[in-house]
């Protein structure tokens, strides 16, 4: 079952999707619960799908940003951030290696016992983690996250990166033959990685989600995707101060600065009209969407 005709027309005016090669509506705007400590992440999901300012919500929460956005590549995928205050978030991602999925569950429930949203109103994302990448490990481990989450099925089941390709992603081809995921997809795959799945997939994948911004733009990456009818989704836009592998201050960056006082933007919102999709975790100096976000793409 696809998701193309999930959401309503009036949700639609208000929040933008992209079109995966499934057919499936992805929110352009969704919440990442990555590095959220027990107790937290709960209250950021609820706060999320509820919100109508997030103002007071992040100054509550201080360092512990959890927002992720989705930025389109074409213009058809603007959209006025404001809306999306109106209507709460979406799309929610998740993965069982976060070890938070069974708090967020408790989270769904409440919201949808309490009428707030309606199951077919989200769309949520989880993977599958490298301890279960032999094919006869990968239904359970989908299982135990619907579990954990409650939910009967995921929206999005992403593989991050593993040694044996095709088998995982036969497993992964039969959950979304089964319905439970309705779309399936991949993490971290370079360019060689990717071609090698695309040869011997049934079932492309549809979305590919890897580090992006200016210190690493990954321009073959993003282009190879395109070519493939992947969508591209990249994390940390802002750039990613928990990791060691890649060196930079990104909002520092001597271009991004010079190109945000020429737009009149301040550097996160100059990256963020870069046009690629991407994830962020954390906000770095910025305590509320109003300070990162200034409505316009």
């Amino acid at each position: 079952m696809l998701l193309s005709a999930v959401f309503g027309s009036e949700m639609a005016k208000e929040i933008g999707f992209f079109e995966l090669n499934t057919g499936a509506k992805m929110p352009t705007v969704g919440l990442g619960t990555w590095q959220a400590e027990p107790g937290v992440v709960g209250a950021a999901v609820e706060a999320a799908i509820k919100v109508i300012s997030h103002s007071h919500y992040y100054s509550d929460l201080r360092e512990k940003q959890l927002f992720q956005i989705y930025v389109g590549i074409p213009e058809q995928f603007r959209f006025s951030f404001p809306s999306v205050m109106q209507v709460g978030y979406r799309h929610i991602d998740c993965a069982r290696v976060y070890n938070n999925e069974k708090e967020i569950g408790e989270v769904f429930k409440k919201l949808f016992e309490e009428g707030v949203v309606k199951r077919e109103e989200l769309f949520i994302t989880s993977k599958l983690w490298c301890n279960a990448h032999d094919p006869e490990d990968v239904p359970g481990a989908l299982e135990t996250t619907l579990a954990e989450l409650q939910l009967d099925y995921v929206d999005l089941y992403l593989n991050l990166v593993q040694p044996d390709i095709p088998n995982t992603w036969r497993a992964m081809e039969a959950l979304y033959a089964s319905g439970k995921a309705r779309a399936i997809g991949v993490s971290n795959f370079s360019v060689k990685k990717l071609g090698d799945l695309l040869e011997v997939a049934r079932v492309p994948p549809a979305v590919n989600q890897v580090e992006c911004h200016p210190a690493w733009q990954q321009p073959k990456l993003r282009a190879f995707c395109q070519s493939k009818s992947v969508h591209l989704s990249g994390y940390s836009p802002l750039g990613s101060p928990g990791t060691t592998w890649i060196e930079g201050d990104v909002l520092n960056n001597p271009i991004l600065t010079e190109v945000a006082e020429k737009l009149g933007k301040t550097p996160a919102q100059a990256r963020l009209l870069r046009g690629t999709g991407f994830v962020h975790e954390t906000y770095g100096a910025y305590k509320s969407i109003e300070e990162l976000w200034d409505g316009e793409l």
